[in-house]
C-alpha cells in the first residue's frame, strides 16, 4: 500500500477520534477519557505524517518522540495531553486538560486539516 493510502487510513480513525471528542465536549464527561482519546487522535496524526514520509512510526505513544521522528513542531497544548495516553487511564488521581475541550478540539482539527491537505497535494514532508 503505497504511505498516502497508510496516511489516510489513519486520518479516518483520527477523524473517528474526533467525533468522539465532539460528542464529549461536555464537562460531566471524564477529563481522564476524553483526554485519552486527545491523546490517541494526536498520536496518530504524528505516525500518519512519519508514514506519509514513508517512515515506518516507532511503536511509542511518547508524543515527543514521535513529533521528532515526524520533524514536526507541536504545541505546548497537545503535548500537554501526555500524560492521558498512560498515566490517567492507570492511576488515580485529578488530571487536568492543558486547555478547554473546545480549544483542544481545534488544535486537533488544524493538525488533521494539515495532514489532508498535504495527502491531497501528493507532499511527502511536514508542514
Amino acid at each position: 500500500m503505497p504511505p498516502s493510502e497508510d496516511a489516510q487510513l489513519l486520518l479516518r480513525i483520527v477523524e473517528r477520534h474526533l467525533r468522539s471528542l465532539n460528542f464529549g465536549l461536555d464537562e460531566q464527561f471524564p477529563a481522564e477519557d476524553w483526554g485519552f482519546t486527545a491523546q490517541q487522535a494526536v498520536e496518530k496524526l504524528l505516525k500518519c505524517w512519519i508514514v506519509l514520509g514513508d517512515g515506518e512510526p516507532p511503536r511509542s505513544h511518547e508524543l515527543d518522540l514521535l513529533s521528532s521522528e515526524a520533524n514536526l513542531e507541536l504545541t505546548e497544548l497537545l503535548l500537554g495531553l501526555q500524560p492521558f495516553a498512560v498515566e490517567a487511564r492507570y492511576q488515580d488521581g485529578d488530571f487536568k486538560l492543558p486547555a478547554s475541550r473546545a480549544r483542544i478540539v481545534e488544535e486537533i482539527q488544524l493538525l488533521a486539516d494539515q495532514l489532508r491537505q498535504a495527502i491531497e497535494a501528493g507532499a511527502n514532508t511536514s508542514p
